[in-house]
This record gives C-alpha cells, structure tokens and sequence, in this order.
C-alpha cells in the first residue's frame, strides 16, 4: 500500500464495501462474470463481524481478479448506478491494496481520470489545469499531494503541448502522443503510485481527452459539411470501400452514420475500428470535394466557420450537445502500432 494514503479503519472499510457491492455485482451479471453473492453484504447490516468484514474484503479482491478494465471503464461510463461518492469509495478500495499489479494500475488510472472530471467544474479552462489544481480536487483521495514535478515526468508536459498543436484526430494519432504517454505511465513500475505521479497521469489524461473529443468532433463536422456541399452539386454516393463502407455510399447514409458517431464515441468504450473509418472517411469527402472542383485536394475540409471558431473543447462540445468535463465522457488510450487507431481508456 501506498505509504501517502490514509488507510481506512473498519467502518469505513465496511462502508466503503457496503458501496461497492452493488456496483460490482450489476456489473458481473452484464458481463456474465460468474460469482457467489456475498452473505454479509447481502445482509446490510450497519456493523458487521470481525468474519464478515474479512469475507466482504476477500470477496471484492475475488472480484478485481475476475473484472478487467476495459469492463470497469465501459460499466462506469454508461450505468446509472455510479457516482462521485461511489468513484471515491472504489478509489480508496484499489489505493489499500498492500500490492498493485498492472491491472491494478489500470484501475487506478482510470478512476483518478474519471473522480476528477465529476469533480470539476464544467467551464474549467485549460489554462487552470495546473498540476497544483488536480492534486487539490483529488485530495480527498490522495491526501496531501508535493507537486514538484520529478524529472521523469517532465516528458508528460512536453506531450501535453504537441497534443495540443495538433490540428486534426490524423494528425494526433500519428504523433504517437498518445503511445508515447502509455509508454512512460508503464515505464514507472511502483513510482506510478507516487502521489505526484498519479497527479501528473490524471492532468494529462484529462487534458488528452479534452483534444481528442475536440477534434473528433471537429472531423464529424467536416465530414457533414463536405457531404452538404457535395450533396448540392449532386453528389449522391461516394465509392467509400477504403474506409470499409460500399463503393457507392450513399452520402445520405453517411451523414447519418456520422450523426451516431457522435452518440457513440460519447458514450460507448471501445471504438477503435470507427474511429479509422472516420478518419478514412474524411479524407474520401475531401477527395471528392477536390474532384468535384470545390475544394483544393492539398487543403483539408474544415467545419464551417461558426465550427472553426470553437477551438477550446467545451465549445465544441457544446455545439453538439456533450460535457466533455464530466465523468461520462470516455477517456482513451492508443495501444502498440499507433496506427491501429484503437482508443479504448485512459492514456
């Protein structure tokens, strides 16, 4: 167990548990996790057994073993049944632990990325995420946070600012920023557990996410716009097979498999093969806007101008109806070869 975090006394370890059990067991059947129900737990009673607090203890840890991440973070992100209160109190059940593995970590990661962002005001300005202001909003988690930040960290700024310049989803995948910071997250072993580390991983992811929903949507908005465009010069399908789609798609498919893609990427957690297609797809609308004579093949789509100006990544949200600063925002990571385009959790 992480030395800097307050371990709970048995009250609030059966409190927290008593929280948990719910969570973990709709979770079991939706993934069809085969478990035995936990006899105290079902019980509720407000002060349990020395025994029944064990057992409580050793079925959660039974749990963990059986419950991947990309399982956590797809239930999390989509059940009613989660909160702050409950985030908190599965963030404190993973950080007693007297050993971490690397699902562990995972989970950790994860949960830090998604307590922060329930915490956080909606309009919280980029400019305002210092490392200083994360480690305050998670103090109720870590305690008391140092944040100087330590030399082996100092690359997680460095990724911040050339995600940052990124000017499109193409173009921030295949910077290998987002490998890049999996990579060093994975690199620390046990200094991961650092307070200022966990810190350091929870701003970065945050942020990571905020540009990736960013321009996400800045595609989905080219793509309609240039589809618009192309539909009124009578353009009614587009040879479509390099992003797997028919030779002739109908464009107005296509705006509506668009108009669910912004559903999906909100609130699903695995969408790795889309989000190729989507990218894929926008370079075949800008080719065919070029060959239709609209648009200069070397200049990509951009959204109108109304789009354009919406830079930061509440705005952008904004416009389609999404708060990308709350916890059902799903976070994302990219996995080996960049160019399998896989988000699928935090970074």
């Amino acid at each position: 167990m992480n030395e800097g975090i307050k371990k709970m006394d048995a009250s609030q370890e059966w409190r927290s548990a008593r929280l948990l059990y719910p969570l973990y067991s709709a979770l079991a059947r939706e993934f069809v996790i085969e478990t035995q129900p936990s006899g105290e737990l079902e019980t509720g009673t407000d002060v349990p057994s020395k025994e029944g607090l064990e057992q409580a203890r050793a079925w959660l840890l039974e749990m963990d073993s059986r419950i991947q991440v990309h399982q956590l973070r797809q239930f999390l992100q989509t059940t009613t049944l989660s909160n702050t209160e409950c985030l908190r109190a599965m963030l404190q059940h993973h950080l007693q632990k007297e050993k971490y593995s690397d699902s562990d970590r995972d989970k950790i990661d994860f949960l830090l990325v998604q307590y922060f962002s329930d915490c956080a005001p909606s309009r919280l300005e980029d400019a305002e995420l210092t490392v200083a202001y994360v480690a305050k909003a998670l103090q109720t988690v870590l305690g008391t946070v140092d944040v100087k930040i330590p030399d082996w960290l100092e690359l997680l700024e460095d990724l911040v600012q050339s995600a940052k310049a990124s000017g499109s989803l193409k173009s921030l995948l295949q910077s290998g920023v987002l490998d890049k910071g999996r990579k060093l997250k994975v690199s620390c072993k046990e200094k991961y557990f650092l307070p200022v580390a966990m810190v350091s991983f929870t701003r970065f992811s945050f942020i990571m996410r905020r540009v990736f929903f960013r321009l996400m949507h800045q595609d989905l908005n080219a793509i309609l716009d240039g589809l618009r465009e192309l539909e009124s010069r009578g353009v009614a399908t587009l040879d479509c097979s390099a992003a797997q789609f028919s030779a002739e798609e109908p464009t107005v498919r296509l705006r509506m498999i668009c108009q669910s893609w912004k559903v999906m990427f909100h609130a699903e957690y695995s969408s790795g093969q889309p989000l190729r297609m989507l990218v894929d797809l926008h370079a075949i609308v800008d080719d065919a806007l070029a060959a239709s004579g609209g648009l200069d093949k070397k200049t990509p789509a951009t959204p109108a101008p109304s789009r354009a100006k919406a830079t930061s990544a509440g705005a952008t949200a904004a416009a389609v109806g999404f708060n990308t600063s709350k916890s059902e925002t799903p976070e994302f990571e990219i996995s080996g070869n960049p160019s399998s385009w896989n988000p699928d959790g935090s970074v």
